[in-house]
């Protein structure tokens, strides 16, 4: 029974900063953006254009 004396703030504690670190990361914009991360994670960093024609090296 005493260990509920232990556990019981502790787990209360633990709850307290989950929330606040969650109120942190709301307050700092971290969840404004939810789409864009896994699209741009696909992505291989290179910028194509729809227009351009591939460049072959012969004589245009």
């Amino acid at each position: 029974m005493t260990i509920i004396y232990i556990l019981l703030p502790i787990s209360l504690l633990l709850a307290l900063g989950a929330g606040l670190a969650f109120r942190w990361a709301v307050n700092n914009q971290q969840f404004d953006d939810v789409d864009s991360p896994p699209i741009r994670m696909l992505s291989d960093g290179k910028v194509v254009r729809e227009n351009s024609s591939p460049k072959t090296g012969e004589g245009e």
